[in-house]
């Protein structure tokens, strides 16, 4: 078996008696970010599903709790695909338990989606900014996050577009993806004019004073702000 494993990391290929043969190129990892179901979401959150959006944007710390690990592997394996330009299922904790040890290791992370059937969890608020209670289908959002996420015009045409996306029964799940992460590109573009490189190596940082001279809406400009901040865009 190390061998197999090593041959497949190494080389690519697998050729074995036991195993079978096979390219590991022919297993296309955005196959399996595309296993659950972006639509189901929007099915039952509506508009608020632009708040998971929003939340995975700035990178926050989101918690879902259902009662049974399969509902809650199947909604959280999904959510990373609402910030598709990044393809980061590393934030993905499935199932964790209210053990120290297992926490310990989730609060090193900066932003992450993870997964609890304790619903003792709802009354831990250092493990969230956002706490999705699956079997209520209700969304919180943390006092303490509140003030980041706050939510204007932007978010309305955000959630509207998922909303009519997921609604539309001849797109599929990644067609809705697609809409969602054009609109995510979009939102970049805007900020792109309110940075600029800093280093050889590309680096851009947020021009704060530029981007209040726009004058955006008050919800916009704080988002974008936070955006920023999540994308390690602010000046040290």
């Amino acid at each position: 078996m190390m061998e197999s494993y090593i041959a497949i990391l190494t080389k690519g290929i697998c050729q074995s008696e036991e195993n079978g043969s096979f390219l590991s190129k022919d297993f296309d990892a955005r196959k399996a970010y595309l296993a659950g179901s972006i639509k189901d979401i929007v099915s039952q959150f509506g508009m608020e599903t632009v708040i998971l959006h929003m939340a995975l944007m700035l990178k926050k710390r989101v918690v879902v709790y259902h009662p049974k690990i399969e509902a809650v592997q199947a909604f959280t394996r999904t959510l990373p695909a609402l910030v598709w330009h990044r393809q980061d299922w590393t934030i993905l904790h499935s199932y964790v338990h209210l053990h120290a040890d297992e926490l310990e290791a989730l609060q090193m992370c900066t932003g992450y989606v993870a997964g609890f059937v304790d619903l003792e969890v709802s009354n831990r608020l250092d493990l969230y900014d956002v706490f999705v209670n699956l079997a209520e289908s209700e969304i919180t959002i943390a006092p303490l996050v509140k003030e980041s996420m706050t939510m204007g015009k932007l978010h309305k045409e955000i959630g509207q577009l998922i909303v009519q996306s997921a609604e539309d029964p001849d797109k599929s799940d990644s067609q809705v993806i697609q809409d969602i992460a054009l609109k995510t590109k979009e939102i970049f573009t805007n900020l792109a004019p309110f940075s600029e490189v800093v280093d050889d190596g590309g680096k851009r940082v947020l021009n704060l004073e530029a981007l209040k001279q726009k004058r955006f809406p008050p919800a916009t400009e704080n988002f974008l702000y936070h955006l920023a901040a999540a994308e390690q865009m602010l000046k040290i």
